[in-house]
């Protein structure tokens, strides 16, 4: 692996990781129900990742920094399957539920929005 390569993933990596934790500690929406800080981080992250894939890149300099480290450390699919785990030994498998669907479609949603707007524009 090339020395350049190591500090791209180094710097996209802890950029992502800052903005994560930034985003986490500071941003607690409430519109009519609540939504978890890392769900907001997950949809940004989605919404990244469809600009990226509209936009195509062929470096893979590029692709390393964005793809696989920056986004790579800003999503927290981990913090959302901890979540989801907690919800169930809590047995709010309703909410659990809802959650799941939540995250899943929302995040969905913004990838094809990041997408569509670089894509089609």
């Amino acid at each position: 692996m090339d020395f350049s390569l190591i500090w791209l993933i180094l710097l996209g990596s802890t950029s992502g990781l800052i903005l994560r934790i930034f985003i986490q500690n500071n941003f607690k929406k409430s519109i009519g129900f609540d939504i978890q800080n890392t769900s907001i981080v997950n949809f940004l992250s989605s919404f990244f990742l469809g600009i990226l894939v509209a936009l195509d890149f062929i470096n893979n300099e590029i692709l390393m920094l964005f793809y696989g480290s920056f986004l790579g450390c800003f999503s927290t699919f981990s913090s959302f399957i901890y979540q989801l785990f907690i919800l169930f030994k809590k047995k709010k498998f309703l909410r659990l539920f809802f959650h799941y669907i939540e995250v899943i479609i929302i995040s969905f949603l913004f990838f094809y929005l990041g997408y569509f707007l670089i894509h089609f524009f």
